[in-house]
């Protein structure tokens, strides 16, 4: 069994607004991450220094312990708070996220201290990944030094990486990986949700 953390940390600068509470296809987006991540798990919580906008739903609610850190703080912060020694981390602004291509990566988690996805030759998906608590040392010591590019610690773990035509098996348009960082962004992700929803009503008749 995995824990699963959805990271909140975020500043949501260029959206102008909070990003987890942006509506896709009528529904704000943490409340579609929250959909496809309950399933898979019994210790879901979210990592967020704003508690009070997260009580709405019922769940642990963690902050930083090392705060203004970046999403490397949130990575250590759900590591030490899970329950299990694996944890799925994902961000609050991906709407699209894949069942099962979230169980395969949890499938895989014994394989290696991280397993992430790489779909882009620029880099894998750090927020779409299970990670396990080995790495906390690790993280830890970079967070002192003040060094927050989440990369830069692999190369002292195992890493699985899951590439590009494994990842199709289970998302073929990768949609997984879309966040909604920007008003143009939530733009594409309304066409995305609208398409969706239209190829569902298809395949009911």
């Amino acid at each position: 069994m995995v824990s699963i953390a959805i990271l909140a940390g975020g500043k949501s600068e260029r959206m102008g607004r909070d990003k987890a509470f942006v509506e896709v296809g009528n529904r704000p987006i943490i409340e579609r991450i929250l959909a496809r991540v309950r399933p898979l798990t019994d210790d879901l919580f979210i990592c967020t220094n704003a508690p009070a906008r997260y009580a709405q739903f019922g769940l642990r609610l963690v902050g930083d312990a090392y705060p203004h850190k970046a999403s490397l703080g949130g990575i250590y912060s759900a590591l030490k708070a899970a329950h299990h020694h694996w944890v799925l981390v994902v961000a609050c602004d991906m709407p699209f996220l894949n069942e099962a291509l979230l169980q395969h990566l949890i499938n895989l988690a014994p394989t290696a201290d991280i397993v992430l996805p790489q779909i882009d030759p620029l880099g894998p998906e750090t927020l779409h990944a299970v990670y396990g608590k080995t790495c906390l040392p690790v993280i830890k010591s970079r967070l002192q030094a003040n060094q927050l590019r989440i990369i830069d610690f692999f190369d002292d773990v195992s890493i699985r990486y899951v590439p590009r035509d494994e990842v199709a098996q289970f998302d073929p348009h990768f949609y997984s990986f879309m966040n909604v960082n920007t008003p143009a962004d939530w733009q594409k992700a309304q066409a995305i949700a609208a398409y969706l929803d239209d190829a569902r009503e298809k395949a009911k008749k």
